[in-house]
C-alpha cells in the first residue's frame, strides 16, 4: 500500500469515528413509557403472608385447635383473593383435611405447595399460611414535570389503573393471571352462532300498529 493510500485510509477511519462518536458519546438516555402510549402509573402488587402453627395429635387437629383456626380465619376476614397453604413436617396428612374443611366454610380451597417461611415446622405441628395481596398505584396523581408536547402527561393512566387496582378481585392476577381451561367445549361456542342464525329478524312480522288517543279535555 502506497503512502498516499495509507493517508487516505486513515482519513476515512477518522471520519467514521467522528460520525459514530455522537451515538456512543456519554450514557444513552432511555425513553420512558411517557414517550409512548404506556402509562407511567402502573399497579403495584404487595403480598403479605400470615403464619400460625397449630398442634396436631395423631396427625389431626383437636377440636380446640380447629376452633382456634376458625377464630384466626375470622379475625383475618379471609375471603376471595386470599390463598391458604398448609405445611406439614412429613408431607400431607389428615390435618390438611381438617384445615380444608374450615377453609371451605369461608368459600376457599387450599393451594398446592407452600411459600417459604422462617424456621422449620416442628414435629407434631401444622403450619397454616394465609397469603393476601393488595394492589395500588403509587404516586398518583403525579406532577407533569414540564414534559414536552410530544409526551403523554405523567397522570396518564392514573385513573384507569387506579380503578383497576381497587376493583380487581384477586390482585395476584395482575402478576400471574389465571390459567385457561385445557379442554374447549365447541358445542357451547356454537350455541350463540346457532341462535343468531335461526332467530328471525325483529322486523319479519311487520310493524305493529299502536293506537294512540289524545287525553280528554
Amino acid at each position: 500500500m502506497s503512502m498516499h493510500n495509507r493517508t487516505f485510509f486513515a482519513a476515512l477511519l477518522a471520519a467514521g469515528a467522528l460520525v459514530a462518536a455522537p451515538a456512543d458519546a456519554g450514557p444513552s438516555k432511555r425513553h420512558g413509557p411517557e414517550h409512548g402510549l404506556d402509562a407511567l402509573a402502573q399497579p403495584v402488587v404487595q403480598r403479605t403472608d400470615y403464619v400460625m402453627d397449630f398442634t396436631a395429635r395423631e396427625d389431626r387437629l383437636s377440636p380446640t385447635e380447629r376452633s382456634r383456626l376458625d377464630a384466626w380465619f375470622g379475625s383475618l376476614g379471609i375471603g376471595y383473593g386470599d390463598r391458604i397453604w398448609v405445611e406439614e413436617p412429613y408431607g400431607p396428612g389428615p390435618a390438611r383435611q381438617d384445615v380444608a374443611r374450615i377453609a371451605a366454610e369461608y368459600g376457599l380451597l387450599l393451594s398446592d405447595g407452600a411459600p417459604v417461611t422462617p424456621g422449620a415446622v416442628p414435629p407434631g405441628t401444622v403450619r397454616v399460611i394465609v397469603s393476601r395481596s393488595f394492589a395500588y398505584v403509587p404516586g398518583c396523581p403525579r406532577s407533569d414535570n414540564g414534559r414536552g408536547p410530544s409526551s403523554t402527561s405523567a397522570n396518564y393512566g392514573c385513573a384507569i389503573n387506579g380503578n383497576l387496582a381497587a376493583m380487581i378481585a384477586d390482585p395476584s392476577d395482575l402478576v400471574l393471571g389465571q390459567a385457561g381451561a385445557g379442554a374447549r367445549d365447541t358445542g357451547q361456542a356454537a350455541k350463540a352462532i346457532k341462535l343468531y342464525r335461526e332467530t328471525p329478524p325483529s322486523g319479519a312480522r311487520g310493524l305493529s300498529k299502536e293506537a294512540s288517543q289524545g287525553g280528554s279535555k
